[in-house]
């Protein structure tokens, strides 16, 4: 999470997270009252889920709707069981399931690949109708430089990977 929210600020979106997602699991209607501060900001945000090590669902929002507290809420429980990648999440899996959010500030054009810093920065590439996203963590995960940061975050988009 980018260096916006505090520590708490961090534990109460964690909180409202899986509350929000272990609700939706069981098939129950969350209780979410968590507000005040930068959870009343409107930020676009990503949430992913983990089980045991691996990617088990991640889903985002770029186009702000709502407070960054109801985007998160909504986001926690539709990962688990609208990424399409994945099963939708059983009961006997919530212990095991790691959440992890990521909050976005507003997006910049930049002019120079020197400006972007990997670990800090994510990535969106767009052209046409074709558009990729990449969060901060995906080129630190991979060890990855700027240019090949770039060339996936293409490929994400269904580019060719030298098309930034």
């Amino acid at each position: 999470m980018p260096s916006l929210l505090s520590f708490e600020d961090e534990q109460r979106l964690l909180r409202l997270a899986r509350h929000a997602l272990e609700a939706r699991v069981r098939g129950q209607v969350p209780d979410i009252r968590e507000q005040g501060g930068v959870l009343d900001e409107w930020l676009g945000a990503f949430v992913t889920i983990h089980a045991r090590g691996e990617l088990r669902g991640c889903l985002g929002r770029l186009d702000v709707r709502a407070p960054l507290a109801e985007t998160i809420a909504e986001l926690s429980a539709v990962v688990s069981d609208s990424d399409p990648r994945f099963r939708p999440v059983s009961p006997e899996e919530l212990p095991e399931l790691e959440v992890e959010i990521s909050v976005l500030t507003v997006e910049r054009e930049i002019l120079s690949i020197e400006d972007i810093e990997v670990g800090r920065h994510g990535l969106i590439v767009e052209q046409g109708r074709h558009r990729g996203l990449l969060l901060p963590q995906v080129a630190i995960e991979h060890g990855w430089d700027r240019q090949t940061f770039l060339r996936h975050t293409c490929l994400k988009a269904g580019l060719a990977p030298e098309a930034w």
